[in-house]
């Protein structure tokens, strides 16, 4: 069901903004220009898994689908679908079997984490499902990952040296839809820190990472698969502007949601405006593994011991506060880890913010509050500990 509907007139209708925001998103996908699309549906691009299987067996045909999938990433709606993305379904049925369990043991040992986007409750997470599948069951994870449709749409985006991890999330009966937001990196920071970065940088941060989602059961509508802003990843300023309430609510009016099948799966570019949809039924679970795809070049040149650095210039930084000398915030930015992830989510979950507490600001709340150099050591120590998988 497409909700393409008439935009009811807001008082700030004519900020130029979003103005350019409605002339992106107001665009219409025309099946000619997407030659091997097997159809489109409500502005998104819809392959076919059959499809995808046989040109990957032939250089020229894998390659113009590539080229295809990028330019729709980019320029395009922004998101595809792949029917029938994994055939096997024994072998999605072993992997739904093993997270259900590990939901199960998890939820007893009361170490289930909260959502980036939802209200906690809503739904059951497995943080690093992608580790926890492969030690758990390498046949399975070995059979589940040799989808030749994953490896190409990885390929598309990412190019060569890509890294997959994943997040199963089973939405139970009940559970209530995500805030519509954009993706990480940028997507996990507050609109104030999102300022901080330049253009350049809102514009770099979508070509990092490719999210997908793959079926583990059959999602009808009443169960509320993703919900997707087509074309809303041509919009530059989404990140700071997308959670304003004249976006959230042209995104009510008018996002796409597809019905998925068991084996399904949906890749679309992290900067398109999108969130799960709410689970209307009583009795449904819907299960999706949800695939968070990294570019090789997300990482330095060099590996530091940042802990051990902050460790050496705490005493430091402190009395110069103390004696008022050195400006403190430059140097813990030369010397601190200033980004939260990666990290081991089971451990160090996004509990009262999108993101856990970084080294820097570890480092500036023990400045500020005057710790000891032994009480500072050791949250260092314990911090390292919570990432560590």
């Amino acid at each position: 069901m497409s909700h393409l509907s008439q935009h009811h007139t807001a008082p700030d209708e004519q900020d130029p903004l979003y103005k350019k925001f409605i002339k992106c998103v107001s665009r219409t996908t025309d099946a000619a220009a997407w030659p091997l699309a097997s159809h489109v549906e409500q502005n998104i691009l819809c392959y076919s898994g059959d499809e995808v299987r046989q040109a990957c067996q032939q250089a020229d045909t894998r390659e113009a689908l590539k080229l295809e999938w990028l330019n729709a990433l980019s320029s395009g709606p922004g998101i595809i679908a792949i029917k029938n993305a994994l055939k096997d379904f024994d072998v999605i049925d072993q992997a739904t079997a093993l997270f259900t369990t590990i939901i199960d043991e998890e939820k007893a040992q009361a170490a289930g984490g909260g959502d980036h986007f939802a209200k906690p409750g809503a739904n059951d997470r497995v943080w690093n499902a992608q580790q926890k599948h492969c030690l758990r069951d390498p046949q399975n994870f070995a059979d589940y990952f040799s989808s030749e449709a994953i490896a190409l749409i990885c390929e598309a985006w990412l190019g060569d040296g890509y890294q997959v991890t994943a997040q199963v999330n089973r939405v139970n009966p009940g559970g209530s839809a995500q805030t519509p937001h954009r993706d990480y990196h940028l997507g996990f920071m507050s609109t104030e820190r999102m300022k901080k970065f330049p253009a350049h940088v809102h514009a770099l941060s979508p070509v990092l990472t490719l999210q997908g989602a793959i079926a583990h059961c059959d999602m009808p509508l009443e169960t509320g698969p993703t919900q997707y802003l087509p074309y809303s990843q041509l919009f530059t300023h989404g990140y700071t502007h997308f959670n304003k309430p004249q976006y959230q609510a042209w995104f009510k009016d008018n996002y796409a949601q597809l019905p998925l099948n068991k084996g399904d799966a949906a890749f679309f570019n992290p900067a398109v405006m999108h969130g799960a949809g709410s689970n209307i039924t009583t009795d449904q679970l819907r299960l999706a593994n949800l695939l968070q795809i990294s570019s090789a070049f997300g990482r330095a040149m060099e590996a530091l011991d940042r802990a051990a650095m902050v460790k050496a210039l705490y005493p430091v930084l402190l009395k110069s506060r103390n004696d008022s000398g050195h400006n403190s915030a430059p140097i813990i930015a030369a010397s601190a880890e200033g980004y939260a992830f990666p990290t081991n989510l089971d451990t160090d979950p996004p509990t009262g913010g999108m993101s856990p507490e970084t080294q820097a600001e570890l480092f500036k709340r023990a400045l500020s509050e005057s710790w000891s150099e032994e009480s500072f050591n050791k949250a260092i120590d314990e911090q390292q500990i919570k990432g560590k998988p």
